[in-house]
């Protein structure tokens, strides 16, 4: 039985304050909130007296297709993937600002997902953290953009540019399963080019694995803190694509980071190396660790920081290519859905 439209309308139907009703009734207040929504803007306090802050916006486009994601899925990663970028500092985070851009013929219950994405996010991510406020609008396009607050709790930041040479090249979290889900999207999902919703129970264990990692990436946000604890140099989230963003660092740092085969070969999903290389939106944390200090559990060593060298990226000591996640090029082709 079709739902009645007078129990789900459409966004452009209904107020904007009912529309913030059906996502606030949804949200709990973050641990560290001291005035949450409903004011002109909150307070969050700032125990270290240092605040993290960053911002990642998704596109209905280049970011993803609500073919083949649920309005859960998206409120889902667009908080994983900013909670990453607050751990990979080495900081705790705090809370999450959330600006909507949202097309009128939406659903409300689509928006209710969404606040549900975020709010299960973060109570499995980082437990204390919620989202505290921000702003709704209509556009012709869906866009979430999200700002995240985190706390170091009294640590010195681990930027990406504390990398030596004889480090310790290490990575927590999964490789390569997050671009294993996007072929799986491209190559079963798909009638001509044009995305079709997904039904997880025609795939195999693998794939319904590699498809939950790019829908709703798993980052391992609490081990941001511990590479800080034990000492890490550098750090930073792995988003666009391990060779492109272990680039980033080396550049950063002014080393080269050359990676061992055949750690990657053990890590990478399905064991294919060549896409964990180049696939992004795993989240994982990429980090260096000084060479004469026990790796923090969780951390494996993928490789070592050398001295500079024309190539800022190696592999067994052969020049490694930057590719990576580019939103421009990946996804040319695929019409609108």
């Amino acid at each position: 039985m079709a739902s009645d439209p007078d129990d789900d309308p459409r966004i452009g139907d209904i107020s904007e304050g009912a529309v913030l009703r059906a996502i606030l009734e949804r949200t709990p207040q973050a641990s560290g909130t001291i005035l949450g929504p409903g004011d002109d803007a909150a307070v969050i306090a700032a125990p270290s007296a240092s605040v993290v802050a960053t911002t990642d916006t998704l596109v209905d486009g280049p970011d993803f297709r609500t073919a083949w994601s649920s309005g859960y899925d998206l409120g889902w990663k667009a908080a994983a993937v900013n909670l990453a970028d607050v751990a990979a500092m080495g900081a705790g985070p705090t809370a999450l600002l959330v600006a909507l851009a949202v097309p009128r013929e939406v659903r409300l219950s689509f928006v209710a997902a969404l606040a549900d994405g975020f709010r299960e996010a973060c109570e499995a991510l980082a437990p204390g953290c919620a989202v505290v406020g921000g702003d709704l609008t209509v556009s012709d396009v869906l866009m979430i953009a999200v700002t995240a607050l985190g706390d170091l709790d009294g640590r010195t930041a681990v930027t990406r540019s504390g990398a030596r040479s004889g480090d310790i090249v290490a990575l927590a979290g999964e490789l390569g399963a997050a671009a294993a889900g996007l072929e799986v999207l491209f190559d079963t999902f798909r009638d001509a080019e044009t995305p079709i919703a997904v039904d997880a129970d025609a795939l195999d264990d693998a794939a319904r694995h590699a498809l939950s990692r790019q829908l709703r990436p798993q980052p391992p946000i609490a081990l941001g803190k511990v590479a800080a604890d034990a000492g890490a140099t550098a750090m930073m989230d792995v988003s666009d694509g391990l060779a492109l963003d272990a680039g980033r660092l080396a550049d950063a740092s002014e080393v080269t980071i050359d990676f061992s085969a055949a750690a990657l070969d053990a890590l990478a999903f399905g064991g294919d190396r060549a896409r964990g290389l180049a696939g992004g939106e795993d989240h994982g944390l990429l980090a260096t660790f000084p060479a004469d200090r026990p790796l923090p559990d969780g951390f494996r060593r993928i490789g070592a920081v050398t001295a500079r060298t024309t190539d800022g990226v190696l592999l067994d000591g052969a020049a490694v290519p930057r590719s990576g996640w580019d939103p421009y090029r990946d996804w040319d082709g695929v019409a609108a859905g």
